[in-house]
């Protein structure tokens, strides 16, 4: 028997049927239906703020089982340091923690691909949570996992692509004002886009050049695939439209129904332009990644291919000058961006590595363009291989 009860009378024994309230509040990496073991699941799920949850009977210890239980947290007893929201690091730390959380992610995401070849059903259990995390680290530092996400090597870039623009999604919804519900549909339909990609021949997914056009045709065929796949494991009409319309263009010359303006989905025109902008910004294996700015830049002149005002909107939810874009400041000097400025979109931190008077490099400075003292300002961004830079990620990963 399944019965809905406070959180704050669950038990080790009870069997978690389904967490209650917010999706955005569970968890990171808690599923929802399990034996409680460990009185430090029960902590997490106070902490989290759920007020209720169900817990299958038939599984586990009834509500009112008599027995010795270990020490239960109340939300009264919780310390203050505990129940309050954890403080946000420094930007080193933010990355840290993105870093390892996009380890994480990643071998969820292949494992889901592998499923998907070998036939086997979607767990959407696996799902929530990660995109739930997702959702907390861009509300805690959105540059710190936004950048991260970005990197990736040819191996991984399957799987990356679908956290990053899932990042990405959430980021974009978040700077539209998207409701709650809008938002989750957003973040899990930029995860499972490409899922319609696990089904390609590997020699076309991993060829390190140009398709032909024959292959091209085959790699079209995600989209659809990947919607069929969605579809037959019961996902919302929003996020299999994601899949099936994220290559569409607003001049009506995408696939895979050439649909124009409006006739594309808000979500699918928002997939659109975090897909592009990942795929322009990551290693591939026929490519080197696009500076950031640069990307934008270029994106920007695309006539007919993206929605203006959410283009414009979407600049504003990854910044100007991204982490890790190369600038070039009135001080002639380069630099890389470090992180954003709360009130300036105009005005990151950055460190200088290089002088173009002098043509060589300079000792590092990290100047905060924002400061009231500071008069250097950002003349515009610079093409890294303009300079033969290859890879400026050791300035500020």
């Amino acid at each position: 028997m399944t019965i809905k009860i406070s959180s704050s009378d669950l038990r080790v024994g009870m069997h978690l049927h389904k967490l209650g309230g917010s999706w955005l509040k569970h968890p990171p990496f808690l599923r929802n239906s399990f034996l409680l073991e460990d009185q430090k699941d029960i902590k997490r799920i106070l902490q989290a703020g759920i007020k209720e949850v169900w817990i299958d009977e038939s599984k586990g210890l009834a509500r009112e089982a008599k027995q010795e239980q270990p020490k239960e947290f109340t939300t009264e007893e919780i310390p203050e340091e505990i129940i309050k929201d954890e403080p946000v690091g420094s930007m080193d730390e933010e990355i840290d923690r993105a870093r390892k959380f996009c380890n994480e992610a990643k071998e969820q995401v292949k494992d889901m691909f592998n499923e998907v070849r070998m036939g086997k059903s979607i767990d959407s259990e696996k799902i929530a949570p990660m995109v739930g995390e997702i959702e907390t680290l861009v509300q805690r530092n959105a540059s710190a996992i936004l950048s991260v996400a970005r990197l990736k090597t040819h191996d991984d870039y399957t799987y990356m692509h679908s956290v990053a623009v899932c990042a990405l999604m959430i980021s974009l919804a978040h700077q539209l004002g998207l409701d709650e519900e809008q938002t989750r549909l957003a973040g899990i339909g930029g995860l499972m886009h490409d899922l319609g990609k696990a089904l390609l021949p590997p020699v076309i997914l991993n060829k390190p050049g140009k398709l032909t056009d024959a292959e091209f045709v085959t790699v079209k065929k995600h989209s659809k695939s990947g919607a069929a796949i969605l579809q037959k494991n019961g996902a919302a009409p929003e996020v299999v439209d994601i899949a099936l319309h994220h290559h569409e263009k607003v001049d009506g010359s995408g696939y895979p129904d050439g649909l124009a303006g409006d006739e594309i989905s808000l979500l699918s025109r928002m997939a659109a332009i975090c897909d592009v902008y990942d795929a322009v910004t990551s290693q591939r294996a026929y490519k080197d990644p696009w500076d950031p700015s640069v990307a934008l830049q270029a994106m920007a002149k695309w006539e007919g291919q993206f929605d203006k005002k959410i283009f414009a909107i979407f600049v504003k939810s990854v910044g100007i000058y991204p982490v890790g874009s190369l600038v070039k400041l009135s001080n002639k000097r380069l630099a890389v961006v470090l992180e954003p400025s709360a009130g300036s979109l105009l005005k990151p931190k950055v460190k200088t590595f290089f002088s173009i008077t002098a043509k060589a490099a300079i000792a590092v400075q990290i100047i905060d363009l924002a400061a009231r003292s500071c008069k250097v300002t950002i003349e515009g961004p610079e093409n890294p291989e303009n300079w033969g830079f290859k890879s400026l990620e050791q300035f500020w990963l």
